[in-house]
């Protein structure tokens, strides 16, 4: 039986060579790529891989530029000097490698739609991406994200609220588990640093921006959030919804989890936010055919 996830890897166009991750399942009702956020890696999904997994989707992920395998090959081979740092082509490099990616699934998988997720800077990723090609996706899923403009979108002071924590990580504001702010602290693959410290302004400012009136009002979207999330929580994903909206969507929904902080896939309640992702896709992947047998 082969090991999961299978480990591949694509050159992109600056010729940087791109680890991604592949969850697949035979005759997948669809595929689900994961872009995931700063200071992480791919491999902190393979719950929600294995989840997807179970009701039928295959799941790829990729390492971005600068992150977990990707990231440290970069610095061993000198193109970068620390993780975090993009590298040629910088966050435009980012944005083309995920496409890139999605190229990749749809070219092995093209009869079956394809759903984005985008956590945290993932979901920032997402953001600009769908604006341009929203016609090649399927669905989108935003996990912990907010409406990328200023005065809205931090970037710094995330763990302010929990600093009086005793024993403190600095990552409680990931979530109410402190495992995982501990888990997160001990991974050799994570870093702390800000995506102004790492990225620098040029890189950080093509992460901003609103909706296009110009995308596909038909691809649902769904939008996931924890209300004590510092980066976007209820109001960052309100003003998020309704700018889609704005922009024509015709199936937008957010669920707004109480108490819960950045990462709902890592949260104490992770199994039922899981089901409730699994269960959205469902509704809006399962072929018309089959709706008669659930």
């Amino acid at each position: 039986m082969t090991e999961l996830p299978i480990v591949r890897s694509f050159k992109d166009a600056q010729g940087i060579e791109i680890t991604f991750y592949e969850w697949p399942v035979a005759n997948p009702k669809a595929s689900v790529q994961i872009v995931h956020g700063l200071g992480e890696h791919a491999r902190r999904y393979d719950h929600v891989a294995a989840a997807l997994n179970r009701e039928g989707y295959s799941v790829y992920a990729d390492d971005h530029r600068g992150h977990g395998q990707t990231g440290l090959r970069m610095t061993a081979e000198g193109i970068t000097k620390k993780q975090g740092n993009l590298g040629p082509g910088g966050m435009a490099a980012v944005f083309a490698g995920v496409r890139q990616l999605s190229h990749i699934i749809v070219g092995e998988n093209p009869e079956e739609p394809l759903v984005m997720f985008g956590h945290s800077w993932g979901s920032l990723i997402a953001q600009r991406i769908f604006n341009n090609y929203s016609d090649e996706y399927d669905a989108l899923i935003l996990s912990g994200s907010t409406l990328a403009v200023p005065g809205i979108l931090p970037s710094s002071g995330f763990n302010k609220k929990w600093d009086a924590t005793p024993n403190k990580t600095g990552y409680e504001w990931l979530s109410r588990d402190p495992e995982v702010g501990r888990a997160f602290l001990a991974d050799p693959k994570n870093f702390p640093e800000s995506a102004l410290q790492v990225f620098g302004v040029p890189n950080t400012l093509q992460l901003l921006g609103v909706p296009s009136k110009n995308i596909d009002s038909h691809v649902p979207i769904l939008l996931i959030a924890g209300s004590d999330d510092p980066l976007g929580g209820e109001r960052g994903n309100k003003l998020l919804l309704n700018a889609y909206r704005r922009a024509g969507v015709k199936d937008i929904e957010a669920i707004i989890y109480h108490d819960g902080r950045h990462e709902m896939v890592n949260e104490t309640n992770k199994a039922g936010v899981l089901a409730d992702i699994v269960a959205w896709i469902n509704d809006r992947m399962l072929p018309t055919e089959h709706l008669d047998e659930v």
